[in-house]
């Protein structure tokens, strides 16, 4: 007969072996914030870097736009601070941990919920919001023709009935220790599949919505949402007490900590911070067509009706395809039929001279415009090749001259070298003395032809073009 006591010997080992694999985990996650960039860091260089989990609220696209929970209110904390925002998408707590204490980014604009374990890792904002954590199950078949009480009779109402039930959480989650504590108060055995860092919480509720698994665990915001898309899904098992949702930064960033508390703390009182949680909480029509869209970067491809168009253009321009998207956006929003105050029309705002003159007589027509458009940034480009040799620095005296037009940039580019600048680097030099065109001193110089100009827009319009470039991105492939 076999010895009992080597098996539960080989036990031992092996739960020390697991126990000391996760202290060592947690012990490389705190140490990892040995990196020190603090705000005083941030605002010298001009960007705060955040990362972000690609989800139906957090951050995505839509028909072009940018546009999520997090990212609206870390446009406000950037402008708040006076820098520029840039994202990184990452998922998995614990992956995103490490990043952020690494240095690989200045705030986690995760919704993370507050614990004890996780405040000796992060140093953790005050609260956005309160949530608390649901079970994600599938309604019984036919539960159309069901009412609530059938549907009730048949679902898992009861925590307790979750004893020898296979959930499958994302690891190192808020969910994963949920169930950990469920499990012990209820002194049975919940088996956790902790899933990895690559898959998402609402990578697992499809899951539960097309039956490949049974359960997860979700906050209540992104499992309702979830549920207006997949309407077999049931949301209303409750499994936790109310619990505050924060983002974190390093534990050794407190001017960070502060400023973004002290944000937060003016933020609440205006109504803009409401306006942003109830577009994305509680507008559930809403959020369904979003997640519906095949312009929706989570769930579709696509960022426009017209990228084949646009990729066509690009090839021709020798652009990327998703750098002549963001400028197309920036001119229309893919409005194909919009005129601005000065008589520029269609999907690239072309002036009437302009599109005549490149080969659109209906500059309305969505292929005509984009095709003139390209011709146009065709001519520019080979204007500006033979003064500008650095590709990137060319680019943007490309898009300044589609915006404001040629010959302004040409009188900023002469100013700036009477002045003593490089006319050809533009920031810092022909992007100041673009500026100061709406000053008498230097639109009435001798040496400007095109006169005065209040250039605020194509400043403006670089950043803008090349920020949103780089979010297309992150999120569509090349």
């Amino acid at each position: 007969m076999p010895s009992p006591i080597k098996p539960f010997l080989i036990f031992l080992l092996l739960a020390a072996f697991s126990i000391s694999c996760n202290l060592e985990d947690k012990k490389q996650l705190a140490e990892d914030s040995a990196v020190e960039i603090d705000l005083e860091a941030i605002l010298k260089r001009g960007y705060i870097t955040a990362l972000v989990d690609n989800n139906s609220i957090s951050y995505f696209i839509y028909k072009g736009r940018p546009m999520g929970y997090e990212y609206e209110l870390l446009q406000l904390l950037a402008k708040r601070l006076n820098v520029t925002l840039k994202i990184k998408i990452t998922s998995g707590v614990e992956r995103a941990i490490g990043q952020l204490n690494r240095g690989e980014a200045d705030i986690l604009a995760f919704p993370l919920t507050v614990n004890r374990e996780r405040k000796n890792l992060v140093a953790f904002t005050r609260p956005l919001y309160n949530s608390y954590q649901v079970l994600v199950q599938r309604k019984p078949e036919g539960w159309q023709k069901l009412g609530y009480d059938k549907i009730d009779e048949k679902v898992i109402r009861n925590p307790a009935d979750l004893s020898g039930k296979e959930i499958h959480v994302l690891k190192g989650t808020s969910f994963e220790l949920r169930l950990k504590n469920l499990s012990d108060e209820l002194g049975a055995d919940i088996i956790i599949q902790s899933d990895t860092a690559s898959e998402s919480t609402e990578t697992l509720i499809k899951q539960v919505a097309i039956g490949e698994i049974d359960y997860t665990v979700a906050n209540h915001t992104l499992a309702q949402v979830n549920a207006a898309y997949y309407p077999n899904l049931d949301v209303n098992t409750v499994l936790s007490v109310p619990q505050q949702i924060a983002w974190a930064t390093r534990k050794n960033s407190q001017q960070l900590v502060t400023a973004v508390d002290e944000w937060l703390s003016s933020i609440k009182k205006e109504p803009t911070f409401m306006v942003i949680y109830n577009r994305y909480f509680k507008s559930h029509r809403t959020s369904l067509l979003r997640m519906k869209s095949s312009y929706t970067s989570f769930s579709g491809d696509k960022i426009s009706p017209y990228d084949g168009w646009i990729k066509e253009g690009a090839a021709k321009l020798k652009w990327d395809w998703r750098l002549l998207a963001s400028v197309i956006y920036q001119e229309s929003k893919f409005e194909s039929s919009g005129e601005s105050w000065a008589g520029a029309r269609g999907l690239m705002q072309l002036m009437p001279e302009t599109a005549k003159r490149f080969g659109a007589s209906n500059p309305d027509d969505p292929h005509q415009s984009i095709l003139a458009g390209v011709k146009f940034l065709q001519y520019l480009d080979a204007y500006w090749e033979k003064k500008v040799m650095d590709e990137q620095e060319r680019l943007k005296f490309i898009l300044s001259s589609y915006n404001a037009g040629l010959s302004h940039i040409i009188d900023a580019r002469k100013l700036t070298e009477k002045h003593g600048g490089d006319p050809n680097v533009w920031d810092g030099n022909v992007e100041m003395y673009l500026l100061k065109k709406s000053e008498p001193e230097f639109y009435q110089d001798a040496v400007v032809m095109a006169g005065y100009c209040k250039c605020e827009e194509p400043v403006n319009y670089i950043k803008d073009v090349l920020e949103r470039f780089e979010e297309y991105k992150i999120h569509y492939p090349n």
